[in-house]
């Protein structure tokens, strides 16, 4: 019995109905490059410099399905103001030969009820220490609506030329906390079983697919495991991700893990920043951080490639394509994940640290990374997110947030 070898990783590779000129993505990292849903030129430079630095695809994170699912006050969503930016955006992107991608979703428990003003939703009724605000239990209206929205933001995606949508089902956000058995307490058909908490998954999913037949490639981003006790883990996912597969709504699974509700850097790996977080908080919560942080903003070892053992048993559980994430850094780990059967990777923080990274590993493939896992990009998302480490032009300038700052 033959293999085939495992392919390049820098060579062109098809994504649904897109043809990506490597298969290396940049990975959705929160820009805090919006400003009142509008597409800044801070932002559109931010995408612009990772395609001039050689990566296949872009994504822009996070590109909320309704005004009350933003994160941020500022955050994208899709108003009719914020269509002619992103328009803009894709082309800038495009100019430079890369393929773009927009992540969407709904916070859920993990929206800005204050920014957005609209209370945040959840399966059930929810308590948020972090932004100190309880979450109302989503009514079947409310669920029916987050799905069409989802179906809505995917057409508008190919309005404005996404290559690829990137649905959001981690971290804790709404679809992601009713998959979670430690957040969805509920006892009607979207609650109790897994096949009940995936099912708002899945009827998303169908209504995006529906939507957009193949005129968009979908990447699915799903938790392997919340990264608490109780919470959503591998031994559901795998058969979740089975049944994503069986409906034919995705192209692409991209596995990821934590909770930005309850363990934010259980995803990250490395050292965990409290003092700089708690630097661009508001009060009470910064004195919240100062006091308790550790016990919220857990650390954790960081090593290459650190979510491929989990994701390998998606791998082998599924024929679909898969994206590797987390760890990432250098050619080595991108040929460990094509030689364990994953047809792309994605790229976070490595990126951040140097956005040209993919031309000079392309170059001279012993290229290092220099990202040192200090996580201290993660709290510079309230700020226009960067590597603290070096100084460019792709965060917040001067004219951020005045009239002259956006395009389109």
């Amino acid at each position: 019995m033959t293999t085939s070898p495992a392919p390049d990783p820098l060579s062109p590779v098809r994504l649904g109905p897109v043809t990506l000129r490597n298969r290396v993505i940049k990975a959705a990292t929160y820009e805090g490059l919006s400003h009142r849903a509008r597409v800044t030129q801070d932002l559109v430079d931010f995408h612009v410099g990772y395609a001039k630095g050689g990566v296949g695809m872009t994504t822009v994170a996070y590109c909320a399905v309704s005004r009350e699912g933003r994160t941020d006050r500022h955050q994208l969503h899709w108003t009719d103001e914020s269509l002619p930016g992103m328009r803009a955006l894709t082309e800038a992107v495009h100019a430079e030969g890369a393929a773009i991608s927009a992540q969407i979703g709904h916070g859920g428990p993990v929206a800005e009820p204050r920014g957005n003003k609209a209370p945040a939703l959840s399966p059930s009724r929810y308590r948020n220490k972090q932004s100190m605000s309880v979450a109302q239990e989503i009514d079947h209206a409310g669920i029916a609506r987050v799905a069409e929205a989802h179906a809505e933001a995917a057409r508008r995606a190919i309005d404005t030329g996404f290559d690829a949508i990137e649905v959001h089902l981690g971290h804790n956000y709404l679809i992601s906390s009713f998959l979670s058995p430690k957040i969805n307490k509920r006892t009607d058909e979207y609650g109790g079983s897994l096949a009940n908490r995936a099912r708002f998954a899945r009827d998303t999913l169908r209504a995006v697919r529906d939507a957009v037949g193949d005129r968009i490639a979908i990447v699915v981003k799903m938790n392997m495991d919340d990264g608490v006790p109780g919470g959503f883990w591998l031994d559901e996912a795998i058969p979740v991700a089975q049944w994503i597969e069986a409906d034919g709504t995705a192209d692409a699974l991209e596995m990821t893990a934590g909770s930005s509700l309850l363990n934010p850097m259980y995803l990250f790996k490395g050292d965990a920043p409290i003092d700089e977080f708690a630097a661009v908080m508001p009060q009470p919560i910064k004195t919240g951080v100062k006091l308790v942080g550790k016990r919220f903003i857990r650390e954790y070892p960081y090593r290459d490639a650190f979510l491929l053992e989990d994701a390998r048993q998606i791998r082998a559980a599924v024929r679909m394509p898969m994206i590797l994430l987390g760890g990432i850094t250098d050619r080595a780990s991108m040929d460990l994940a094509m030689r364990e059967g994953f047809e792309y990777v994605a790229m976070g923080r490595a990126l951040l640290r140097e956005p040209d990274l993919v031309n000079r590993i392309a170059d001279e493939p012993a290229t290092p990374s220099l990202c040192i896992h200090c996580n201290k990009c993660m709290p510079t998302n309230f700020t226009g997110t960067r590597c603290v480490l070096v100084d460019r032009s792709t965060t917040r300038t001067q004219g951020w947030g005045k009239p002259e700052s956006y395009v389109g």
